[in-house]
């Protein structure tokens, strides 16, 4: 019996081309949750994230950051602005290859389950918008229907590996034929623990331990919604169904062309 396996995914600049969190800065501040200079100072840790990723340190400071952000935010208000906005602020920014390799797993029975540092009020939704399995995620501690600042779990760094090897423990996965993509240095617990490791978009650190440890890169650049995805694959299908059914009526016409120069008598 062949054993299951799953596809692991980050996120961040691996499914998406941008921080998942930073993205709902604006949403967050239309609802009133914060101010227009920590939507500024959002807009900037977008700008350092995607130039050269973050580091341990950054992702220290990005945590506390946002902890202490939240703090006292109600959680229905957060999830309905999420779910208000999502297709607006994170479609135009998935990767179209990203989301082939999603449905390769699942056509070959893989579980995918997203592995990621942001919350779970945002990594849920988007999960169940491209059709994941499951979801691993940041998780707040909440008291009375709000954030109280501390964290519950954080899916980060180690921790991202222990937590799918607990996962592949209660589901029945076998780690070494399972695959694993990320974008980031600090993810390489997970990708060291899976058979089949992919650096995306790799940061310079990753880029590099790729290359020594002699693991697949590949490179994303083509961030479409899935509305306009589906739609062109909707319109392709036909369109290669008539350019085969073309195909096979024009060899038809040659085959039958040759065979009657075949069958005419000589001089003819």
């Amino acid at each position: 019996m062949t054993p299951r396996s799953a596809a692991f995914f980050d996120l961040d600049k691996t499914i998406i081309a941008r921080s998942s969190t930073l993205a709902f800065s604006r949403p967050f501040y239309a609802g009133g949750l914060i101010n227009r200079r920590t939507v500024l100072r959002s807009a900037y840790a977008q700008f350092v994230y995607l130039l050269g990723g973050a580091d341990h340190d950054q992702m220290e400071r990005m945590r506390q950051y946002l902890s202490a952000m939240c703090t006292g935010w109600d959680v229905e208000t957060i999830r309905a602005i999420v779910a208000d906005t999502l297709h607006h602020i994170v479609e135009p920014m998935i990767y179209d290859e990203a989301v082939s390799l999603i449905e390769q797993h699942h056509a070959a029975g893989r579980d995918v389950v997203i592995v990621s540092t942001s919350g779970a009020e945002v990594v849920e939704p988007i999960g169940a918008m491209l059709g994941a399995d499951k979801v691993i995620a940041t998780r707040m501690v909440v008291a009375d229907g709000k954030y109280t600042g501390e964290i519950s779990e954080y899916a980060y760094g180690p921790r991202k590996a222990s937590a799918i090897t607990e996962l592949a423990a209660a589901e029945g996965y076998d780690l070494q034929a399972s695959y694993g993509y990320s974008d980031s240095i600090t993810d390489e617990p997970l990708l060291a623990a899976v058979g089949h490791p992919f650096a995306v978009n790799p940061d310079k650190a990753l880029r590099k331990l790729a290359t020594e440890r002699d693991w697949p890169v590949l490179d994303f650049s083509k961030p479409v919604e899935l509305a306009d995805r589906t739609r062109f694959h909707e319109v392709r299908k036909p369109a290669v169904a008539a350019s085969l059914l073309g195909a096979a009526v024009a060899v038809a016409g040659v085959l039958l062309y040759a065979a009657r120069r075949r069958a005419r008598p000589a001089g003819s």
